[in-house]
């Protein structure tokens, strides 16, 4: 196991190498002069040079990139344009606003994935079955933004889609606040469901399609012959070896929610790292747009290292070495 993660460690240098020549490339690839971007409209010839100067636009290409990786491996991303602060103070602040949304709507998918995607395996062809699967196709087609509005109406507003006299308690229990995260968990709720909905769906249909390739095996039909109550069958034989490929979309799911998150952030206006990025790209910020994705790239590709060696722990049978 150890060798396994050194040397999934050392794979992951030439995938952080080329992430960060993509991150760095951002600067160039935008339209414009950067420096004269930067400096703002009206800004003299003279003000333009001495800003271009001072971060060293005028050195090549390959000299600049050497700058850039010499002060990110030091944890030194620049400073904010805008704000003059250090780029890492600026993601700090909010960094775990972001992780904490992406946990909670990668537990409320898995939760409604793995549960919607049993049922409707144990019931493949039958009703529910074909019920589970409409659901999910409509989560899954459903973008973040439409839902969220949708939510915002019916639950922070109260314009609910039909006309009804409700009480006062059943609305002070349902009533969400459409806006900020962390001062309250009806802050929470709304923002939580709107990212989650599309990985409930795509979860609930790999768990189906694993579940069903699973149950056909022979050892399940040998468990069930030896008289093993269905509920053993299937949660402990069936499900713990399809869960393997279900993995898999879960952790690419929570690396979808942390740089997925920026338009569920606007719409709540939460001040996450997607709101900060989305902020920052509109104001031409480039060190916070380099940073921001730099540090969510570095994020997915550990979150896909503790995805391979969660394997093991699932199946003793895989060899990692």
């Amino acid at each position: 196991m150890t060798k396994y993660i050194i040397r999934r460690l050392l794979q992951t240098i030439p995938v952080l190498i080329g992430v960060s020549i993509l991150v760095f490339s951002l600067m160039f690839l935008i339209p414009g002069d950067p420096a004269r971007v930067m400096a703002g409209e009206g800004a003299s010839e003279q003000t333009i040079e001495n800003l271009r100067e001072k971060l060293g636009l005028n050195d090549p290409a390959y000299v600049q990139y050497g700058r850039f990786m010499s002060s990110a491996i030091k944890g030194d991303l620049g400073n904010s344009v805008r704000t003059g602060r250090p780029v890492m103070d600026e993601i700090s602040t909010r960094f775990w606003v972001t992780v904490e949304l992406a946990i909670y709507s990668t537990i409320l998918a898995v939760f409604i994935g793995l549960i919607a995607g049993i049922v409707s395996a144990v019931r493949h062809y039958t009703l529910t079955d074909i019920f589970i699967m409409i659901i999910a196709l409509f989560g899954l087609s459903m973008p973040n933004f439409w839902l969220g509005l949708v939510l915002i109406q019916w639950f922070a507003l109260g314009n609910l889609p039909f006309d009804t006299d409700m009480p006062k308690w059943l609305f002070d229990i349902i009533h969400m606040r459409p806006s900020g995260w962390g001062e309250s968990w009806r802050q929470m709720v709304l923002p939580v469901i709107t990212l989650g909905t599309g990985g409930a769906a795509i979860i609930a249909r790999m768990t189906r399609s694993s579940m069903l390739e699973v149950i056909g095996q022979d050892y399940i039909r040998t468990a069930r012959a030896k008289g093993v109550s269905e509920r053993i069958v299937i949660y402990r034989h069936a499900l713990k070896n399809a869960l393997i490929p279900v993995v898999t979309v879960i952790g690419l799911e929570f690396g979808g929610f942390l740089g997925g998150a920026v338009l569920t952030e606007t719409i709540f206006a939460i001040n996450g790292m997607g709101r900060l990025t989305i902020d920052a790209i509109r104001q031409r910020d480039f060190p916070i747009v380099q940073g921001t994705v730099l540090v969510i790239s570095v994020i997915f590709v550990l979150v896909n290292l503790l995805v391979d060696v969660s394997y093991k722990l699932l199946n003793k049978r895989i060899d990692l070495n």
